[in-house]
């Protein structure tokens, strides 16, 4: 994914509107990308209303087609998360997308819209939030470096194995609690020989149980071909790695290969993932 200087980027929100608070750091945000030499343009639904959208499903997915449908529009970034991004599935029109492609990229609630795209479209998207880039002079330089000057160090995330010794295949998966809002849906993408990627925010151990055995009960642990599994912020604040493994080992097959990374999650810091790109790792100590 390259961005060129004078390019146009979208800012859209398709989860939670931001709350009026947020208005000085979208404005620093829009200041950075413009003195990156991007030229982002906003969506006009951004703020929340009493029920906590920026606007109806309809509105929200007519905006984000208007972007795709743009073709001076090289990439789309959401700068939202939350709840309630699901809700504009029904309302986006995935055979113009898939003929009018162009990076979406997004993380947490988001993980919806982006499973979605991968399942209707066939096409890479991207585990990434944009904000990110306002924290620190690190991160920009990261986000710069890859996107304008043809690096790719947001997409060269370390990986522990914890169990097996080789993961190889295209790649699923995000938030683990939204990834779930799609289990019975048609947005809910093939995982037969796909690589799930897990990772959480607010999931309490208990929380992160439940989800584990849907995932079991849904079959998925018999049918993909590696776990990848991202950083839960809350969990492990009180949990080791090795503590979190062991529960997850109740859940999945002894034969299903597990790697582990600290870089890709919820933090401010956080390296991005292809969501329906490939990924191939081996244990390089074996």
């Amino acid at each position: 994914m390259i961005l060129n200087i004078n390019d146009k980027i979208a800012l859209v929100v398709c989860s939670n509107g931001k709350k009026i608070e947020d208005k000085a750091r979208l404005e620093k945000l829009e200041g950075i990308l413009v003195e990156m030499g991007l030229v982002p343009v906003f969506t006009k639904y951004i703020y929340r209303d009493k029920y906590g959208r920026a606007a109806s499903p309809q509105l929200r997915a007519d905006e984000l087609m208007s972007f795709y449908r743009n073709n001076e529009i090289k990439a789309i970034f959401d700068i939202s998360g939350g709840d309630i991004a699901n809700d504009v599935l029904e309302y986006i029109d995935y055979d113009v997308i898939k003929e009018n492609y162009k990076q979406f990229f997004g993380y947490s609630d988001l993980t919806t819209v982006l499973n979605a795209l991968v399942c209707k479209t066939d096409k890479i998207n991207y585990l990434y939030q944009i904000l990110n880039i306002i924290e620190n002079e690190e991160i920009r330089t990261s986000f710069e470096n890859t996107f304008l000057k043809k690096q790719n160090s947001l997409f060269d995330v370390n990986w522990r194995f914890l169990q097996g010794t080789k993961i190889e295949g295209e790649i699923v998966g995000g938030n683990i609690r939204c990834f779930l809002k799609l289990a019975g849906t048609e947005y809910f993408p093939k995982v037969e020989n796909k690589v799930l990627f897990i990772e959480g925010l607010g999931s309490s151990i208990e929380g992160l149980l439940t989800h584990l055995a849907q995932l079991k009960q849904l079959g998925v642990f018999d049918k993909i071909s590696g776990l990848l599994i991202g950083t839960f912020t809350k969990i492990e604040k009180e949990f080791s790695v090795e503590e979190i493994f062991e529960i997850i080992q109740e859940y999945i097959p002894s034969s299903l290969s597990v790697a582990k990374t600290q870089e890709v999650g919820h933090a401010k810091d956080s390296k991005a993932l292809k969501l329906g790109g490939k990924i191939y790792i081996k244990n390089e100590l074996i």
